[in-house]
């Protein structure tokens, strides 16, 4: 076995590709394989062997910046991988992403919501407009919150009241045209940087 030590995916390709250290006929005959395949009626699934189980946070109304990243650059407990993405406030036009693994995590512009887009330049394919239709709800549009928090012993219940207490409530934000005026701790964003 080797390690093989990244940042960000940055490895030479010939570090993992045909570096020769994978051995079918040596797997094939390593008995977990078999057991796993026809001994499944005794599989115990990861999830209940480890404990390990998995929650999304879904909303619509825009995330307050501060509060929103108090809570998922903070302490987290049992969550040890998370992704999805968010808006905030103030950014109505982005779609942000969050990644966290381990004690690692990254916010970043991934790019803008379809409805902060002029109508004429969105997509036009039967995909592109079907899957807009599937996710567009008025008044937001596309715009939501969606991120799956995955680990061990996670108190769902108490990481949901949270988040959701971080969203900004509707009477302070009825409509994309009416946000207010928060302080927001992330860095500028600028197109091109997503």
């Amino acid at each position: 076995m080797r390690i093989v030590e990244t940042d960000h995916l940055d490895v030479p390709a010939g570090a993992i590709l045909d570096a020769g250290l994978f051995d079918f006929q040596k797997a094939h005959e390593h008995p977990m394989w078999a057991k796993e395949l026809y001994g499944f009626a005794d599989h115990l699934p990861e999830g209940e062997e480890y404990g390990a189980a998995s929650f999304v946070h879904r909303a619509r109304q825009p995330f307050h910046p501060e509060k929103v990243r108090e809570i998922l650059c903070g302490d987290m407990p049992g969550v040890i991988r998370a992704k999805g993405h968010f808006w905030a406030a103030t950014r109505p036009e982005w779609v942000a992403e969050f990644s966290l693994a381990g004690s690692l995590w990254s916010i970043a512009p991934l790019g803008q919501w379809r409805a902060s887009v002029p109508k004429a330049r969105r997509p036009d394919q039967e995909i592109a407009r079907a899957y807009l239709a599937q996710h567009w709800m008025e008044p937001w549009g596309d715009r939501r919150q969606e991120i799956v928090f995955i680990g061990t012993r996670i108190d769902w219940p108490a990481l949901k009241a949270r988040l959701d207490a971080a969203l900004v409530p509707e009477d302070l934000a009825p409509g994309p045209d009416v946000l207010p005026d928060l302080p927001d701790p992330f860095p500028a964003w600028r197109k091109g940087t997503a």
